[in-house]
This record gives structure tokens, C-alpha cells and sequence, in this order.
């Protein structure tokens, strides 16, 4: 892919430009400037400007080690001129809290904590509270929670998938009581894991206003899903994004799935960030572009399909013939981004310039 240049952007982001000293300015991963130091460009969309999970910055984060604690995360995104950030978890000492919540503050940015698959088991609850209650004093927005791997290939049977989904079922139900005391969502990401009317089916069930979902503009293609059908099933639980873009090409067992930077794929940003925007205003939306090898989606091999039953996770043969028809009628803009063979100076350059570009794009076209 090519690389986007500062002037380049100055040319073409107008009032919406995004200049960072931080983030594509240095060649080298061992020249990283500090986002303590770097000047800042003003948000002019404050906590409703587009934020960022870590996900996507994780060749700027290795070549920084600084950035690792939420506070160094945080003063990175605010030196980006970002409205929120996606932050690990939250620390539980009174001091570090005060600090976190005070930055937070200060730079008018939103903050919503990644627990990952960290959900109580029995002989833990009191741990995941001291995490939801530190989370809530600094004023998160929301934990997130992403409890799968790829379904298709991190199960060999559907016996193993179903065992999985009822634990997270339990984990869920076990956290519920704990989030809806401290009247903070948990926002459940559609991970590659769960086909969205399941996941709609469960969280209705569950009838809870404090576990809902964290919308993924893209994984759920990876399950032979059109976007838009993903966001129409989930948008009652939805609560907060990882806005991404996506591109899709063929191979011989399947199609490739890549994200792209924003406005570089097929998706509708625009019509599906509006929908978003009518259920709630002041839905976060946080970057993910996570600069990668395409992932390979296996749709022509039996592995693909062990996991679904007819009768506990239907799929319908309509949706994969929706899926290789987009496939088809959308070809790559460019060739699929691949990280295999760079050097890590070279996936540095290639990430930060794949997350401006996005940047710049949703300030202009998006109005975040």
C-alpha cells in the first residue's frame, strides 16, 4: 500500500486536518517521539471525535514501550487530537486512579477499559469488582470484552463451540450484578465468535441494560455476515464501536479479509455510523485499524463449518451466497495490506500510516 506524506494531508484534510508529530514522523522505531512532549492538535469534535483501541497501534506500542500503561495510552491518543481511547485495565491503587481520572478529564476524552476475557469465575468476583469499581471512578464509559478467538478455527467440533458459548453465557451472568451496582455497561465485542442473532438472542434473554454490545464494523464478514445485517441485529444492545473499514479478495479455499484504512473498503461508513448516531449521539467510536497479513476465511473447507447446527446456530446458504457476491462485486481498491517480510521499522511506518490516513478520513468525512 502506498504511504500517505504530511503534505499530502495538509492538502487535502482542510479545516479537518489532522497533523501529529508523533504518529508517522519518524522512519525508525527506535526514534519515537515522546507523546508527553509532542505539540497537540486540537479535537474540534471533543469526546465525540473518533477514539482508538490499542489493537491497531501495536507496532507503535512496541517500539514504545512507554505507551503501555493506560495513562501513557491515553496522552498518546490525546497527542493525536482523539476524543476517547481504549485503555487495558484500569489500575486499582486511589493515586493512580485520582491521576487517570483527572487526565481523562482535563483532555475532555472519553475512556472505556479492555478486560478482555477476564470475566469472573466463581472464586474471583471480588477481583473483577475491585476492576469494575476502579473502572467506574475514573469514569469509564464502559469495559469491553472480547471473549472468542475466530470460531472456525478455534474449534474442531460444534460440541466444543456450544461448551464454549454457555460458559461465556455464565461468566456473563455472573459479572451482570456487579456491573448493574455500579451502573456500568459491559459491552460484549462481536469477535469473530458468535453469529449476530445469537448474540442478539443471548442479550435478549439476558434483559439487561447493563450488558450490551461493543459493535465491530467488520468481524462479523469473517461468519459470512453483510455488515449492515450485523448492525441491523445488534443495534438495540449496541453501546459503543471499533470503527473499521475492510477489503475482500478470493483464494483458493475462501475469500481474504483485511482491514484497510478507512474509506478504503467496501463498507458503508457513512450509512452505518448514521444509524449508529440515531440510536445514540454520543456513541464512541474507537479506530481499530489493525495493519496485518489478510486473514484467511476458509467458507469452501469442512473445518469452516463444524461449529454450526441446524438447530442451536442456524446459517442460511443465503448468506454466504451474500457473502461471495460482495466478495465479488468488490474487488480490493489496491492490493490487501501484508506485514510478512517487513522489517519492523517498515510495519512501524506502514501502521502509522495506515492510522493517520483513517484519521484524517473520519474528520472529514464522518465528522469525528
Amino acid at each position: 500500500m502506498s504511504h500517505v506524506t504530511r503534505r499530502e494531508i495538509l492538502k487535502t484534510a482542510a479545516s479537518a486536518v489532522l497533523v501529529s508529530p508523533v504518529i508517522g514522523a519518524a522512519s525508525s522505531a527506535s526514534a519515537v517521539a515522546s507523546p508527553q512532549t509532542a505539540a497537540v492538535t486540537p479535537n474540534p469534535f471533543g469526546r465525540r471525535g473518533i477514539g482508538a483501541a490499542p489493537t491497531g497501534f501495536s507496532a507503535r506500542m512496541r517500539a514504545n514501550a512507554a505507551m503501555t500503561p493506560p495513562v501513557d495510552f491515553l496522552d498518546y491518543c490525546h497527542n493525536l487530537g482523539l476524543g476517547g481511547a481504549e485503555l487495558r485495565l484500569p489500575p486499582t491503587d486511589p493515586a493512580e486512579i485520582a491521576k487517570l481520572r483527572a487526565r481523562a478529564e482535563s483532555y475532555n476524552m472519553r475512556v472505556i477499559f479492555d478486560i478482555s476475557s477476564r470475566l469472573p469465575q466463581t472464586a474471583d468476583l471480588q477481583t473483577f469488582e475491585t476492576i469494575v469499581k476502579a473502572a467506574k471512578e475514573i469514569g469509564a464509559t464502559g469495559i469491553h470484552g472480547a471473549l472468542t478467538q475466530r470460531r472456525y478455527e478455534q474449534f474442531d467440533t460444534f460440541e466444543a463451540f456450544k461448551a464454549s458459548f454457555e460458559k461465556n453465557k455464565a461468566d456473563v451472568a455472573r459479572a451482570e450484578p456487579i456491573m448493574r451496582k455500579y451502573k456500568i455497561p459491559l459491552v460484549l465485542e462481536n469477535h469473530k465468535g458468535w453469529r449476530a442473532a445469537e448474540q442478539a438472542a443471548w442479550l435478549k434473554n439476558l434483559g439487561s441494560e447493563y450488558v450490551g454490545v461493543h459493535f465491530d464494523f467488520g468481524n462479523n464478514v469473517s461468519l459470512c455476515e453483510d455488515p449492515m445485517q450485523t448492525l441491523d441485529t445488534l443495534l438495540p444492545y449496541t453501546k459503543s464501536c471499533h470503527i473499521k473499514d475492510m477489503a475482500v479478495e478470493m483464494y483458493d479455499d475462501g475469500f481474504l479479509l483485511s482491514e484497510v484504512p478507512l474509506g478504503e473498503g467496501f463498507l458503508d461508513l457513512k450509512a452505518m455510523v448514521a444509524k449508529l448516531r440515531q440510536k445514540d449521539p454520543d456513541m464512541g467510536f474507537d479506530l481499530e485499524m489493525i495493519t496485518r497479513d489478510p486473514l484467511k476465511i476458509p467458507v469452501f473447507t469442512d473445518k469452516y463449518w463444524v461449529t454450526f447446527d441446524d438447530t442451536y446456530s442456524p446459517f442460511p446458504a443465503r448468506d454466504l451466497a451474500r457473502i461471495l457476491e460482495i466478495v465479488k462485486r468488490n474487488p480490493p481498491k489496491q492490493p490487501l495490506p501484508k506485514t510478512t517480510g517487513l522489517s519492523a521499522d517498515q510495519r512501524l511506518k506502514l501502521e502509522d500510516d495506515d492510522n493517520l490516513r483513517s484519521i484524517q478520513w473520519a474528520r472529514a468525512n464522518l465528522q469525528m
